[in-house]
């Protein structure tokens, strides 16, 4: 009985100790996190008009017609062609 008795004491022990070595290094300072500019910065023609209109330096109207001249110039260059479709 005494053997359980002191094998349970050096578990509680135990689980004491390592509680408190994880709330020791919880609490100690961490370098804060330092995220580069360039992840978030648009990779797209379309993204960089998005950019602008929510900044507020292009106009809806200016956002439109920049989009217009994109899917026309898209459409010259990688015509759209249907399968089973001839003319």
């Amino acid at each position: 009985m005494l053997i359980l008795f002191l094998l349970i004491l050096v578990l509680a022990a135990a689980c004491v100790l390592a509680v408190r070595g994880v709330r020791a290094d919880a609490s100690a300072e961490v370098e804060p996190l330092t995220i580069p500019d360039g992840l978030f910065a648009p990779q797209s023609l379309e993204g960089v008009l998005c950019a602008q209109l929510m900044d507020g330096e292009i106009t809806r109207r200016q956002y439109v017609r920049s989009m217009a001249g994109i899917a026309a110039r898209d459409e010259e260059r990688h015509p759209l062609t249907v399968p089973g479709y001839d003319d």
